[in-house]
């Protein structure tokens, strides 16, 4: 059976399944992708403080607006606090210039990108300011930064607020004190990593979850990361190809169906307009229920986005 374009979050709002997603948009061709993607048929734009792009992603949005392709209250635009702005006093300020880079008066979704509170680092000595030559931590706790996340509800700066990168304990430990519960969990989640008991536990909960990194190991084969540079690309493993030629999808199709299948949002990218199409046609279709055990029974439980693969000795996820 198709499945619903959107996902009612519990703050009321409205939010689309398949998204773009703006890591590692270089900042030449930022704005064209925005641009594009709008005119494809995207509305979510997942971006970050930490991706580096911010103005330019504005400047594809201000230019379908201006064009009108699309209107402000059509799109769901998405950003992300910085580790280095966890202290109360810096989350407003940081959300409010994030905004201005943007173009745009609030944000559909505003997240906590980590559950890591780093030394402050002002944005007009180095911004972003990424994870840093060196690991300093600050004292904020979680509760101290989501306390200030719900005074940007408060002020309409965001519609809704949310995490990225939790884990279930971390979850349980936000809703003993939250007045404004998290809408969306965002994760790293792909055949090879399904974290099945964080997304039922988040889902029972009310908390919508999205993928991020659906196609797995070629999201980071620049980093030059030994797990991912050892491991099978998913659209190479057979299980996936023989899943696309049955359905006569693309791998690429068939990884995002398996997620949206399961209730689960998806932010993919592509500067190429045949992969815009394909990747926004993963709701009208179902995979089987073998295809869905198929692919799940890939899990290793191997994760690529974690501080420890670059690096950075922040051992978050153990």
């Amino acid at each position: 059976m198709p499945t619903p374009a959107t996902i009612k979050l519990n703050s009321g709002y409205e939010m689309p399944r398949v998204g773009f997603g703006l890591w590692k948009v270089g900042n030449d061709t930022c704005a064209d992708q925005v641009y594009n993607a709008i005119k494809a048929g995207y509305r979510l734009f997942d971006g970050a403080c930490d991706y580096g792009n911010e103005v330019e992603a504005g400047q594809g949005v201000a230019r379908a607006i201006k064009e009108g392709i699309v209107k402000r209250e059509e799109l769901f635009i998405v950003s992300k606090l910085w580790n280095t702005f966890h202290e109360a006093d810096k989350v407003e300020p940081i959300a409010r210039k994030q905004l201005a880079d943007w173009g745009v008066d609030y944000f559909d979704i505003y997240y906590i990108h980590f559950p890591v509170a780093l030394k402050y680092v002002d944005p007009a000595i180095r911004y972003p300011p990424g994870w840093g030559s060196k690991i300093e931590f600050s004292n904020a706790t979680i509760q101290e930064t989501w306390k200030a996340m719900e005074s940007l509800v408060d002020k309409k700066l965001a519609h809704s607020i949310g995490i990225s990168n939790f884990s279930s304990q971390s979850i349980m430990d936000l809703l003993r004190y939250a007045r404004i519960r998290p809408a969306v969990l965002q994760i790293e989640h792909h055949p090879y990593l399904v974290q099945p008991r964080l997304v039922e536990y988040a889902q029972k909960e009310g908390i919508r979850v999205t993928a991020y990194s659906s196609f797995g190991p070629l999201s980071f084969a620049e980093f030059n990361m030994e797990n991912a540079d050892n491991c099978p690309r998913l659209f190479d493993t057979p299980t996936v190809q023989q899943i696309a030629a049955k359905h006569g999808k693309s791998a690429a199709q068939v990884l995002l169906r398996w997620s949206t299948q399961q209730d689960i949002a998806v932010i993919p990218k592509s500067d190429k307009a045949h992969r815009l199409a394909e990747n926004l046609d993963v709701l009208s279709w179902d995979l089987e229920e073998a295809d869905l055990k198929a692919i799940t029974a890939l899990d290793r439980n191997l994760r690529f986005n974690d501080p420890l693969n670059y690096g950075m000795y922040v051992p978050i996820f153990y």
